[in-house]
């Protein structure tokens, strides 16, 4: 393939993703066809396909690398020696929420579609898998912050906090002012959050303990 059909065919790529990105974002992924993405991209339906064999083969091109890049984020956070166990699901969170609002428009493509269970041990594709790697990470972290072992109660202590996390996210996905402005502003009400969801187990564990 010559220097120039290759960069033809990078931008036909590069127009396909982006279109997808659009149409994803603005119609939802179950909505949307192979065709209408073709279309949008200025490429014929059949052209669509020697690039991308499915709506999933794009989820994962468009997922994969921006998951990676949070993953990591939320790695060396957790590694982090010089802060409490505390500061860092604190810290983890911030980031998460930071992210998903960052990605506003596509983040619940890029953590709820096609999304599985996250007590499988097999996740069904890679997305799946980086999905639960990332809620791993705050499993961990609410984990070493509780100090137990019992991990039917930490996998359902993980879901209360997700779901509170995703409700801050959805409350302020469509804000009417600079992401940067609003972190500056709500970061002590999340950092409040993880505190009283903390101390909200903490009892729940005490209770626990005092009906044995």
């Amino acid at each position: 393939m010559s220097s120039k059909q290759e960069q033809r065919s990078e931008e036909t790529k590069k127009n396909i993703l982006h279109a997808a990105s659009r149409l994803f974002s603005k119609k939802g992924y179950d909505h949307v066809t192979m065709r209408e993405i073709a279309k949008e991209a200025g490429c014929s339906h059949t052209t669509i396909y020697i690039y991308f064999k499915d709506k999933e083969a794009l989820l994962h091109k468009l997922s994969m690398p921006v998951l990676q890049m949070l993953k990591e984020k939320l790695e060396n956070i957790s590694k982090d020696v010089t802060i409490t166990s505390e500061e860092k699901l604190m810290e983890i969170s911030r980031e998460f929420i930071y992210f998903c609002l960052l990605n506003r428009s596509m983040y619940s493509i890029f953590i709820t579609t096609r999304s599985s269970r996250v007590d499988v041990e097999e996740p069904d594709s890679e997305i799946n898998r980086i999905r639960l790697e990332l809620f791993n990470i705050i499993r961990l972290g609410i984990q070493e912050c509780l100090s137990i072992d019992d991990n039917e109660q930490v996998l359902a202590f993980s879901r209360i906090f997700f779901f509170t996390i995703q409700g801050i996210i959805a409350t302020y996905a469509y804000p009417h002012e600079p992401l940067e402005v609003l972190m500056a502003r709500l970061t002590p009400t999340f950092h409040q959050a993880v505190e009283i969801l903390l101390l909200g187990f903490k009892e729940k564990l005490k209770q626990r303990g005092c009906n044995k």
